[in-house]
């Protein structure tokens, strides 16, 4: 499991344009991707749920990947995140091999 941080730095926060490239490439992958934000967990590959948390500019939110693939899908998404410029400083909090 890998747990990253980012803090929004979009002015429009996570809007639909951003939010659906992020869930498209988050479904590529078979691993459990986990959106964690206002003490809410959410399925990152579901558009409704990741636009329902109405998240802003300012915001702390987490990405927790959990899977076979969870190494390959955290960095595409990460970048993803940094090109996009919705997001920046990822941190990795917690690691563990599988």
């Amino acid at each position: 499991m890998i747990t990253k941080k980012f803090l929004i730095i979009a002015e429009s926060g996570m809007h639909s344009r951003p939010a659906t490239i992020l869930v498209t490439e988050a479904d590529k992958y078979s691993s459990k991707i986990t959106l964690r934000v206002h003490n809410n967990d959410i399925d990152f590959k579901s558009i409704i749920g990741v636009l329902s948390l109405g998240i802003y500019m300012g915001e702390e939110i987490s990405l927790i990947f959990d899977g076979a693939d969870e190494q390959e899908a955290c960095q595409r998404i990460s970048t993803l995140i940094l090109e996009l410029k919705l997001g920046k400083e990822p941190t990795i909090i917690k690691s563990r091999d599988n």
